[in-house]
């Protein structure tokens, strides 16, 4: 079986593995942040983690992409420096506004997410590079092209001022957590998974492909279920928490 024959079942996996990843986490936390615990195996600094996870993200998508057949067509360069906008942030910024401490990260979860952002890289990144019909220029004033911009980039912004009020939320010297203010903290416990789920729900209607549609679903898979543990963590530790307050999509769930 050769790449173009074998591509949509990867594509098919990535949906399943998805499924299986979000039925588990309802039952297994991932260990890292707040809900770090032992018996993960060596750890590693958090911010050193961080590096190490989403620098492969970053890499093989331009990979794939700048040597495929489409890797100079100007729509096909526009995604690549849309992904990159989340990815090298990720990347070399957010690493470093993060007030980690002496915090540490088993390196089990580098390893798995290395795994998915590889793979996520190689499906979204040969897709577009090289088994796509070439975008025509066209495409850039495509309803779908603005609209899932628009998406990805208030998506963006919203995960951006989200994680910045964490990171102020302790005054230099302070220790341990406080209830998050402002913003979308108003209605629900994560708005940063929310706006990294409107990103990559963004990223799938402006590439308008399969391959963007299960990154979004991976996404939601991933972040969905961290989020009811962090809102179920907020309730635990905070009698005063308002119980109105919804776990990750204001006003649903």
């Amino acid at each position: 079986m050769n790449e173009v024959a074998l591509f949509p079942y990867l594509l098919a996996g990535g949906f399943v593995s998805g499924l299986a990843v979000f039925i588990y986490l309802f039952f297994i936390t991932a260990p890292y942040g707040r809900h770090s615990r032992g018996g993960w195996g060596p750890t590693i600094p958090t911010r050193l983690a961080w590096i190490l996870m989403e620098l492969p993200a970053a890499g093989t998508i331009a990979y794939f992409i700048l040597t495929g057949r489409n890797g100079t067509a100007l729509v096909t360069l526009i995604f690549l420096g849309i992904w990159e906008v989340h990815y090298l942030h990720r990347t070399f910024i957010f690493p470093f506004r993060i007030k980690a401490g002496a915090k540490r990260t088993p390196v089990f979860i580098v390893l798995m997410a290395n795994v998915f952002n590889v793979f996520n890289g190689y499906v979204n990144g040969r897709y577009l590079g090289e088994f796509a019909d070439a975008y025509a220029t066209t495409w850039l004033t495509d309803p779908r092209f603005i609209g899932g911009v628009v998406l990805f980039f208030v998506g963006f912004a919203i995960n951006f001022h989200a994680d910045s009020v964490l990171f102020n939320l302790r005054k230099p010297g302070e220790t341990g957590y406080k209830i998050p203010q402002g913003g979308l903290y108003k209605y629900i416990s994560c708005p940063n998974y929310f706006g990294e789920c409107l990103e990559w729900l963004g990223w799938a209607i402006l590439t308008w492909s399969v391959s963007g549609l299960m990154f979004a679903f991976w996404t939601a898979a991933n972040l969905i279920p961290r989020a009811y543990a962090n809102h179920q963590w907020y309730k635990d530790k905070f009698p005063e928490y308002p119980k109105e307050k919804k776990a990750v999509v204001p006003g649903l769930f």
